[in-house]
């Protein structure tokens, strides 16, 4: 994670309790301290400091030696959507598109070298994970991800490249200047389609969306599996109103068409600010 300013004005105790926070996952619903001090490699005395002061807040709670989250960590998510005028801004849209497509329809914004969703209307469950507001998946096998990427600034680029395109399946691009050219690609045709990169029989396509200035600040998408489409049906039937759906979220964010500024400068969700 890349941090901007003098790192002495960072709050280190801050950055720790997130950390613990973070831990919390699928893997350790109900870690031990031990636990998350392997998973934060942090010292135990600091976790349970750390854990005791959650507690206090209300965040965790502990019991038996194991420790959960509580349901107020969700208020943290909310606080975000409340904050963020895109998504309410988007919800009907991607109602209306998912109507339109009968398949499930996603907002998305780039946060490293993962995509979060931020908004979405499930249809079907197309791939084994469980798709929810909130939930990651990497930004250069998806069609979000190329969407975000392909009006990034070169280093941010960089930065995915230099992390590891690892391949998911054995339809991934993994090669790095094969992945450059695909948002060049991205970029000149203005939507993006991938096909079983993340995961196999899911295709889904994406196209971008901009904020008052221009700027690309999430990528719309939809998604669908090859036993219920083809990517040649997917670019033909289901790119038109993609394309389209996002055009007017971006209106409805301020943006005029013809409209266009440089490179996605944005770090974390700072477009949604």
């Amino acid at each position: 994670m890349t941090t901007e300013g003098n790192p002495r004005d960072l709050i280190q105790s801050l950055e720790r309790g997130f950390a613990v926070l973070l831990a919390f996952d699928a893997e350790r619903p109900n870690p031990t301290l031990a636990e998350l001090a392997a998973a934060t490699n942090l010292s135990r005395p600091a976790v349970r400091r750390i854990l005791l002061t959650l507690q206090h807040l209300g965040y965790v709670h502990g019991e038996g030696g194991r420790w959960t989250l509580t349901p107020r960590v969700l208020s943290i998510g909310q606080h975000y959507s409340a904050s963020h005028g895109m998504i309410e801004i988007a919800q009907p849209h991607l109602l209306r598109l998912a109507e339109q497509t009968g398949e499930s329809a996603s907002l998305a914004a780039l946060d490293g070298t993962e995509v979060v969703y931020v908004a979405r209307v499930p249809v079907r469950r197309i791939m084994s994970i469980n798709i929810s507001i909130g939930t990651r998946v990497p930004a250069h096998s998806t069609s979000m991800g190329r969407v975000l990427l392909a009006w990034a600034p070169d280093e941010v680029v960089d930065h995915v490249i230099a992390a590891g395109l690892e391949a998911h399946t054995e339809h991934t691009v993994t090669d790095p200047d094969e992945f450059r050219r695909r948002l060049r690609d991205v970029r000149s045709l203005g939507y993006s389609v991938v096909a079983e990169e993340l995961e196999k029989g899911l295709l889904s396509a994406a196209a971008p969306v901009r904020d008052s200035s221009g700027a690309v600040v999430a990528a719309l998408a939809s998604s669908t599996s090859s036993g219920r489409s083809t990517v040649e049906q997917l670019r033909a039937d289901v790119v038109p109103l993609l394309v389209k759906t996002a055009e007017r979220i971006s209106a409805d964010f301020g943006h005029r068409q013809g409209v266009t500024s440089g490179p996605l400068v944005r770090k974390g969700h700072e477009g949604f600010f």
